[in-house]
């Protein structure tokens, strides 16, 4: 930088390739992200080099899944104003997040089997079944389960919040709601009902899909809503797998931290559908 250009610069600003950067100013990067808390989140136990990836990883996934949550719940809400558009687009991100947490599986899996015996003791009875984030994710979408509320007895915040979701209409009991608000043959009982228990299928509920689906000029919100939901529920079951055979290929068929039958509880899991008739539609038409 020339004498002359230098005598232009402030005691608060720095000339960084070209572009002159403020380093005083009221909110920086750092502050506004704050990063020194973030990043002083990780607290690896064992002292092996590979706890801080196994570490970062889950937490990773952890913010994501708080993303999905924000995103989940604001869609839901514009389903059941009757508002789509909006919530298409939520519902998309949504879509591009479980794209990334599929993908934190496969920077998992550089981790060998001797990598992970080396601190897995370290975790204790720490598992992903306690998170109770992902939990309510899932009862969101529509996996409802009391009895894995009782995971989180001991913890007042959560257990209270989830067990208010356990209790209030899914994304999809609320679709419902509005294929019933226009005219659709919905039965009472899929409108109002104990959401807190799990959602059984309806043939009614497919032959409202089934129209939907044959008629997509006449219905085309509905149609893209329907779409939307698939997304969804296809890069859950993605990730689900990802998740499975991940484990898999790292502990093989051992059990769980958190003391769960492991690779098998998380094949289970595969067999879960949140939105039942989305899928047996494309069988019946």
């Amino acid at each position: 930088m020339a004498n002359r250009d230098w005598e232009k610069m402030t005691p608060h600003t720095v000339d960084l390739e070209g572009e002159t950067v403020h380093w005083d100013q009221e909110m920086s990067y750092g502050q506004y992200l704050d990063l020194e808390r973030l990043l002083a989140c990780q607290h690896p136990n064992s002292g092996q080099h590979d706890e801080m990836l196994f570490i970062v990883l889950h937490q990773v996934s952890e913010l994501w899944l708080k993303q999905c949550l924000h995103e989940a719940h604001a869609a839901a809400d514009h389903i059941r104003k009757d508002e789509l558009k909006p919530a298409f687009k939520m519902l998309s991100r949504i879509a591009r997040i479980q794209e990334q947490m599929i993908h934190v599986w496969e920077v998992l899996v550089t981790m060998t089997p001797s990598d992970y015996a080396c601190f897995r003791d370290s975790l204790g009875q720490s598992s992903g079944l306690q998170s109770y984030q992902y939990r309510e994710l899932e009862f969101l979408l529509g996996n409802k389960n009391p009895r894995m509320v009782e995971v989180h007895r001991n913890h007042r915040q959560h257990y209270e919040r989830l067990t208010q979701v356990l209790h209030e209409p899914s994304i999809y009991d609320i679709s419902l709601q509005l294929l019933k608000r226009r005219g659709f043959d919905i039965p009472a009982a899929y409108v109002k009902r104990d959401w807190s228990q799990p959602y059984q299928p309806s043939a009614k509920v497919e032959q409202a899909w089934a129209e939907i689906y044959r008629h997509t000029d006449k219905y085309w919100d509905l149609y893209e809503l329907a779409e939307k939901l698939v997304d969804t529920e296809y890069n859950f079951q993605k990730w689900r797998f990802s998740h499975m055979k991940t484990v898999e290929r790292i502990i093989g068929y051992k059990r769980g931290t958190g003391g769960t039958a492991g690779v098998a509880y998380l094949a289970k899991a595969l067999d879960l559908k949140f939105f039942p008739e989305l899928w047996s539609v494309r069988t019946a038409m």
